[in-house]
């Protein structure tokens, strides 16, 4: 099951309108911004809370990066090679990679960052089991040795989710992965500033001059990160109709994720646009604990997905059939992975199936008694 929720962007403010064109000289643009949560965590490697990640992206740059047809492209590496026998994967940073303190950027920051993640990330471990042992080369390559082949290696160091295998400077990625980071110096197009940051109130970022950003268009997570404004503000206003209130007066610039139940009050504004960042939607998804009793019982499982009927969820939790639509597949409806093979009749309230499945599943208790 999956709803479609529109991202609110406001154009009330002179901050956001600067963003895209040059503005006065000395004049500071500020862009105000109430992200989906609070920023409690700064170590990106330490949690998978989108939060955290997306903070990651504003503050640290990866060696590759995802496009928006969800293609694996360089990013901080300028080129790279792969061996014949698909065992060694030779990497060579872009000119002009520093880090926020000035100091340039290595193959030996890119390997003790890797090694790091690696050793928190599932992802990371399964690539790092492929891992015969990293090789630098000089300040500007490093090889990665295999053990066999894998297709894990670029995917990997370019996928977009948590844990993303952001690069920090050696010093900091020499942090045990179960310590938290205490030094955010990255190579990002912003700096974070750590001194204004406050648990429930906002986190700040600030334009980093000497960033380089790629050539290319930007796609998706990859290509160049043109900034634009700097200063940026993530504020936070965990009360949805006081953030909606101060978004109309012009208190701040953005919304990442408004509440489907408001976006009728957000329309009536004229100054305010609605984005659909997300046109696949967000997906609800049954979990069930299989080690305990009932779950643990395959019938029992099956009566559930025959007694629950998907729309009339969707209709209760959120109303607007604007916002939902009903989908049976495992992955997103509309992604490449969707499949509904197997759902027929499933999640639509078949009551007479599953009362016979829960009469077998106590059959089958009953037998193994």
């Amino acid at each position: 099951m999956s709803r479609i929720r529109p991202l609110a962007v406001a154009v009330l403010s002179l901050a956001w309108l600067a963003a895209g064109a040059p503005g006065p000289a000395g004049a500071e643009t500020t862009l105000r911004v109430v992200m989906h949560s609070d920023l409690k965590i700064v170590d990106p490697i330490w949690t998978t809370a989108y939060i955290v990640r997306n903070h990651g992206y504003m503050v640290y740059d990866t060696l590759f990066a995802m496009d928006a047809k969800g293609e694996i492209r360089p990013q901080m590496v300028d080129r790279y090679d792969v061996s014949g026998d698909k065992l060694t994967y030779t990497l060579t940073l872009r000119d002009g990679l520093v880090w926020h303190d000035g100091k340039p950027v290595t193959a030996e920051d890119c390997v003790a960052s890797i090694k790091r993640w690696a050793a928190k990330d599932s992802m990371g471990q399964k690539l790092a089991g492929f891992v015969k042992e990293f090789q630098v080369v000089n300040a500007k390559t490093f090889k990665i040795l295999l053990k066999e082949p894998t297709g894990l290696v670029l995917g990997a160091l370019g996928k977009p989710s948590s844990n993303v295998p952001f690069m920090m400077p050696r010093r900091v990625a020499e942090t045990d992965a179960n310590t938290q980071i205490a030094d955010f110096t990255g190579s990002g197009p912003f700096v974070f500033k750590k001194e204004e940051w406050k648990a429930g109130d906002k986190a700040v970022y600030v334009k980093f001059d000497k960033y380089k950003p790629r050539a290319e268009a930007p796609s998706g997570l990859a290509g160049g990160k043109v900034v634009k404004v700097d200063r940026v503000e993530w504020k936070w206003i965990p009360d949805h109709q006081s953030a909606v209130n101060a978004l109309l007066a012009g208190e701040i610039d953005y919304i990442e994720s408004a509440p489907h139940d408001l976006l009728p009050v957000l329309k009536q504004d004229v100054n305010v646009k609605l984005v659909d960042y997300n046109p696949l939607g967000n997906q609800y998804t049954f979990r069930f604990n299989t080690l305990h009793k009932p779950f643990d019982n395959a019938k029992i499982r099956q009566a559930v997905f025959y007694a629950f009927n998907q729309e009339d969820f969707l209709k209760a939790v959120v109303g607007d059939s604007a916002y939902y639509k009903t989908c049976k597949s495992f992955f997103p409806c509309g992604s490449p992975m969707a499949s509904t093979k197997g759902m027929d009749g499933l999640l639509e309230s078949n009551f007479e199936k599953s009362k016979a499945l829960l009469k077998e599943a106590a059959t089958t208790a009953r037998r193994s008694c």
